[in-house]
């Protein structure tokens, strides 16, 4: 990966071999008899003890140096000023990462490579756990008093590229997510490094990365922002010939579904309630990229993950006693509204969220969601409990005349057509307020690698 962990014939060398390999031993006795060897630097990239046992995730021999010495300084620093917690994070070492911020590492020094964080480090090279990590302890660390956690997420190298741009021009979808969870701006533009002003949309579009394409379309990414060269991402999906990309970029295709901005009002989203509805969201879309690459191959597309019509029946007979959501009639209510315990489908739950664009020119919140029901606030919400999973509350509400499962037994024309699931895309505009608004960053290219 680059810079290597062999140490070359030098007398301190032993110690490092030791270090990589994990003789703890060797190591400790080594340490105990002359101290200084921790202070020694291998070879030209001027590696530590500590380095080396962070990037081979030696957690053994990093928990005993970090333990025994006190006073060893757990921000060392490399010949191009990397600490070991950036090696942790290079190599996705999930374990020397959280010992290493236990230690009381700072997340917040830059290397002179790329003037990068552990931060970027971690989602260049794709490591999402290692993400989350670094992530959790800036809540928790001087970065949050300091600089501010969002400004922590939004962070710029030394080209000025944030951690979402290196996620999304790389491919890692999964760090894309996680980002733009925490708070990254999904519509930042870069300011150097050869893509002047590309936004993560522009950087995924380049790469061909179908799965963060998606991703930062489901959170509000502007298909229509242009470059400095004047380039809007379907034009650069093109020059690479990736056509899926294009397709899904282009302009005239079906504007994408993205997470509802009002659901941010929401004092309290129980985690596997947001779960769910981000999974009905992801089908929404999927099924608006069927429609639309369908019309540029002549070949079938790739078989959905999605239920058909008949998985779904199949799964009805199974359980006839599901209940199903008294605004679609279609799908099982998933979503329980708190504190008034009326339910619906995450497909409805989304398109009460997703109904009403907000007007950024007449107002610069959005209001709360209420419930279609009762018309009550909502300020919670939870996985539904049906009353065959043990749920026997008395004193909750639930929706009016609730149906058993049969699929499609009602007309969704009249009343509440607007709410019938997310597949109805027309219904729908993209929302601006969550992640809008630029910064000036921009994408490097790693050029090495410890």
């Amino acid at each position: 990966m680059g810079q290597g962990l062999s140490c070359g014939e030098r007398r301190e060398g032993h110690l490092f071999r030791a270090v990589k390999n994990g003789d703890l031993d060797t190591v400790e006795s080594m340490v105990r008899d002359n101290p200084a060897v921790l202070e020694q630097a291998c070879g030209s990239a001027r590696w530590s003890a500590l380095h080396v046992a962070a990037a081979a995730g030696q957690i053994e021999v990093l928990s005993m140096l970090l333990d025994r010495f006190n006073n060893l300084n757990p921000d060392m620093l490399n010949r191009h000023k990397r600490t070991p917690l950036m090696l942790a994070a290079m190599h996705g070492e999930i374990s020397c990462v959280e010992r290493l911020i236990e230690a009381g590492a700072n997340i917040l020094m830059f290397d002179s490579a790329h003037g990068r964080t552990c931060l970027h480090h971690a989602a260049f090279y794709g490591h999402s756990n290692c993400l989350q990590a670094i992530l959790s302890a800036a809540h928790s660390s001087p970065v949050a008093d300091s600089w501010g956690f969002a400004r922590f997420v939004n962070i710029r190298d030394g080209n000025g590229a944030t951690p979402l741009h290196l996620a999304a021009r790389q491919g890692r979808s999964e760090c894309v997510h996680v980002l733009l969870d925490r708070g990254a701006l999904v519509c930042a533009s870069t300011g150097g490094y050869g893509y002047p002003g590309s936004t993560p949309l522009h950087l995924a579009a380049r790469g061909g990365s179908l799965d963060c394409v998606r991703e930062l379309l489901a959170w509000g990414a502007d298909r229509l922002q242009r470059d400095s060269s004047g380039r809007i991402p379907y034009m650069v999906a093109l020059k690479y010939k990736h056509e899926s990309c294009a397709a899904l970029l282009n302009p005239s295709a079906a504007e994408p579904l993205v997470w509802p901005s009002p659901l941010k009002f929401i004092s309290e989203l129980n985690p596997e309630a947001k779960a769910l509805l981000e999974n009905a969201l992801i089908e929404a879309n999927k099924e608006r990229e069927k429609a639309i690459l369908k019309q540029t191959t002549s070949d079938d597309p790739p078989s959905s993950p999605l239920h058909s019509d008949s998985e779904t029946d199949d799964n009805a007979s199974e359980d006839d006693d599901v209940e199903l959501c008294c605004i679609c009639f279609d799908q099982p209510c998933t979503i329980e509204v708190r504190q008034c315990g009326h339910q619906m489908c995450a497909h409805c739950m989304l398109a009460l969220c997703c109904h009403k664009k907000p007007n950024p020119a007449t107002s610069s919140t959005a209001a709360a969601p209420a419930c279609p029901f009762c018309r009550s606030s909502i300020t919670q919400l939870a996985v539904a409990k049906s009353k065959f999973s043990g749920h026997n509350d008395p004193e909750v509400e639930v929706s009016p005349s609730r149906p058993r499962r049969s699929r499609k037994s009602f007309n969704l024309s009249e009343g509440s057509s607007s709410f019938k699931g997310l597949t109805a895309i027309g219904s729908f505009g993209k929302i601006g307020g969550r992640n809008s608004g630029r910064i000036a960053a921009e994408c490097s290219e790693e050029d090495d690698k410890p």
